[in-house]
């Protein structure tokens, strides 16, 4: 599961590498739309923890045919969701962008690289559907042969349209939401969903008898949507901070972008590691073994957090270098490795706070992390990202810094809840 979190994200790191030597505006369009899509990403995530924890359990339980069920409904629920999405990308997406105050420059590009990424959400959407429900049962290498398949594609096919080379059109932005859609479609979401209805995943669903459960989908939607809210105040905490950023102009809203697209890959092992984690919660709270659910949380925050002292060392001295890899402009390469050096407080933590959540989320006691999101974000970051550019020397710095406090404080809340156990008792 790390591997495939780490390869997934090689899809935003592609798109920023080559959409980068079309220069800074280009990146800081990308950036900015690429945030509001993750925070659709996060929803969808949200609902997959509702749909993975249900999943655990039966699993656990050896329930095949509950989880059978649970299947069904998560392709109904799946369906809606891509829908709703798709209309929001066609609709809103220039409005959204003009809301974040960005240059119109920005919005010209962004919106219409975002209105494609938003309409392809209904291939992700059953791409993430078809990951979800065979890591639940057990199963994380057929998903990850998946995404090194899909991400090849993307790999392979990007430049071609972003530059127009050979018979391809020229589609700079754009081209690389194509790509993202091309590449989901047939082998994330087609292959997918193949897979786990052809008899080769290991509950081995159906679609015989079916019929839409109200009840079903409500219970998935009452355990997902917390961690939907939860995964969306964190992309809209990244939004909050674009829009503190935005007054310092492109330049900066192009180094917080490319921060941002750094930052995915650097976190998304711990996303891996606390899915993984989750999963095992989750199962092992239906086989009736909280203690050894609990011993998975610690065991995986501690070894991911070993991992991440090694990548701040390494953070610390190649911050220059890491940056050229996307662009070489001098007055860029310089602010974002200023900000990716302020980043590694938060990476020596994020460890604990995402494997803690995921364990959380996996157990099936998802109010605590959206509350304990929700709460950092508006009493803790907000202020801060609004106060220390004016009350201090650290101008566009200190929006970073209020990011990096809010993340230690959600992890030392997450350590004690944790410690306490009372999700151990949780029901779904």
């Amino acid at each position: 599961m790390t591997v495939s979190a780490l390869i997934e994200q090689l899809g935003i790191l592609i798109d920023m590498i080559w959409v980068g030597r079309l220069g800074s505006a280009a990146m800081a369009s990308v950036g900015v739309a690429g945030l509001a899509v993750m925070m659709v990403v996060a929803a969808r995530q949200g609902l997959n923890t509702g749909i993975r924890a249900m999943l655990a359990r039966f699993v656990g339980a050896k329930d095949f045919s509950g989880a059978n069920r649970v299947t069904q409904q998560a392709v109904v629920l799946s369906g809606i969701f891509a829908v709703v999405v798709s209309v929001i990308g066609i609709f809103f997406s220039d409005a959204i962008l003009t809301l974040l105050g960005v240059e119109s420059h920005v919005v010209a590009r962004g919106g219409a690289y975002m209105r494609i990424q938003l309409v392809g959400s209904f291939f992700m959407s059953f791409a993430m559907l078809s990951r979800g429900i065979m890591q639940a049962s057990g199963d994380a290498v057929t998903p990850m042969k998946l995404t090194i398949a899909t991400r090849f594609l993307h790999l392979v096919l990007s430049p071609f349209l972003i530059f127009g080379w050979w018979v391809f059109p020229r589609l700079e932005v754009n081209g690389a939401a194509v790509t993202t859609l091309i590449a989901e479609g047939i082998i994330g979401a087609g292959m997918g969903m193949w897979i786990v209805f052809s008899g080769r995943s290991r509950i081995k669903p159906t679609l015989k008898n079916f019929r839409i459960d109200g009840h079903l989908i409500w219970r998935m939607i009452k355990i997902g949507l917390p961690a939907s809210l939860t995964g969306m105040e964190r992309s809209f905490a990244n939004l909050l901070i674009l829009w503190f950023v935005a007054p310092f102009g492109t330049l900066a809203v192009a180094a917080h972008s490319l921060l941002q697209r750094i930052d995915i890959c650097i976190h998304m092992p711990a996303s891996g590691v606390g899915q993984a984690a989750g999963v095992l919660a989750g199962q092992n709270l239906g086989a009736g073994q909280p203690d050894r659910a609990e011993k998975t949380g610690w065991t995986a925050a501690g070894l991911f957090t070993l991992v991440m002292i090694v990548i701040a060392i390494i953070v610390w001295y190649c911050a220059e270098g890491i940056v050229s890899i996307f662009n070489n402009e001098p007055e860029l390469v310089h602010m974002a490795a200023n900000f990716l050096r302020i980043q590694i407080v938060d990476y020596l933590v994020f460890g604990l706070v995402v494997v803690l959540m995921f364990c959380l989320n996996g157990a099936g006691d998802t109010m605590v992390p959206m509350l304990t999101t929700l709460g950092t974000m508006w009493l803790i970051q907000a202020p801060l990202a609004y106060f220390l550019p004016q009350w201090t020397d650290l101008g566009v710095y200190g929006v970073r810094w209020a990011g990096v406090i809010a993340i230690v404080i959600r992890g030392l809340v997450y350590a004690v809840y944790f410690k306490g156990g009372y999700w151990k008792r949780r029901r779904v």
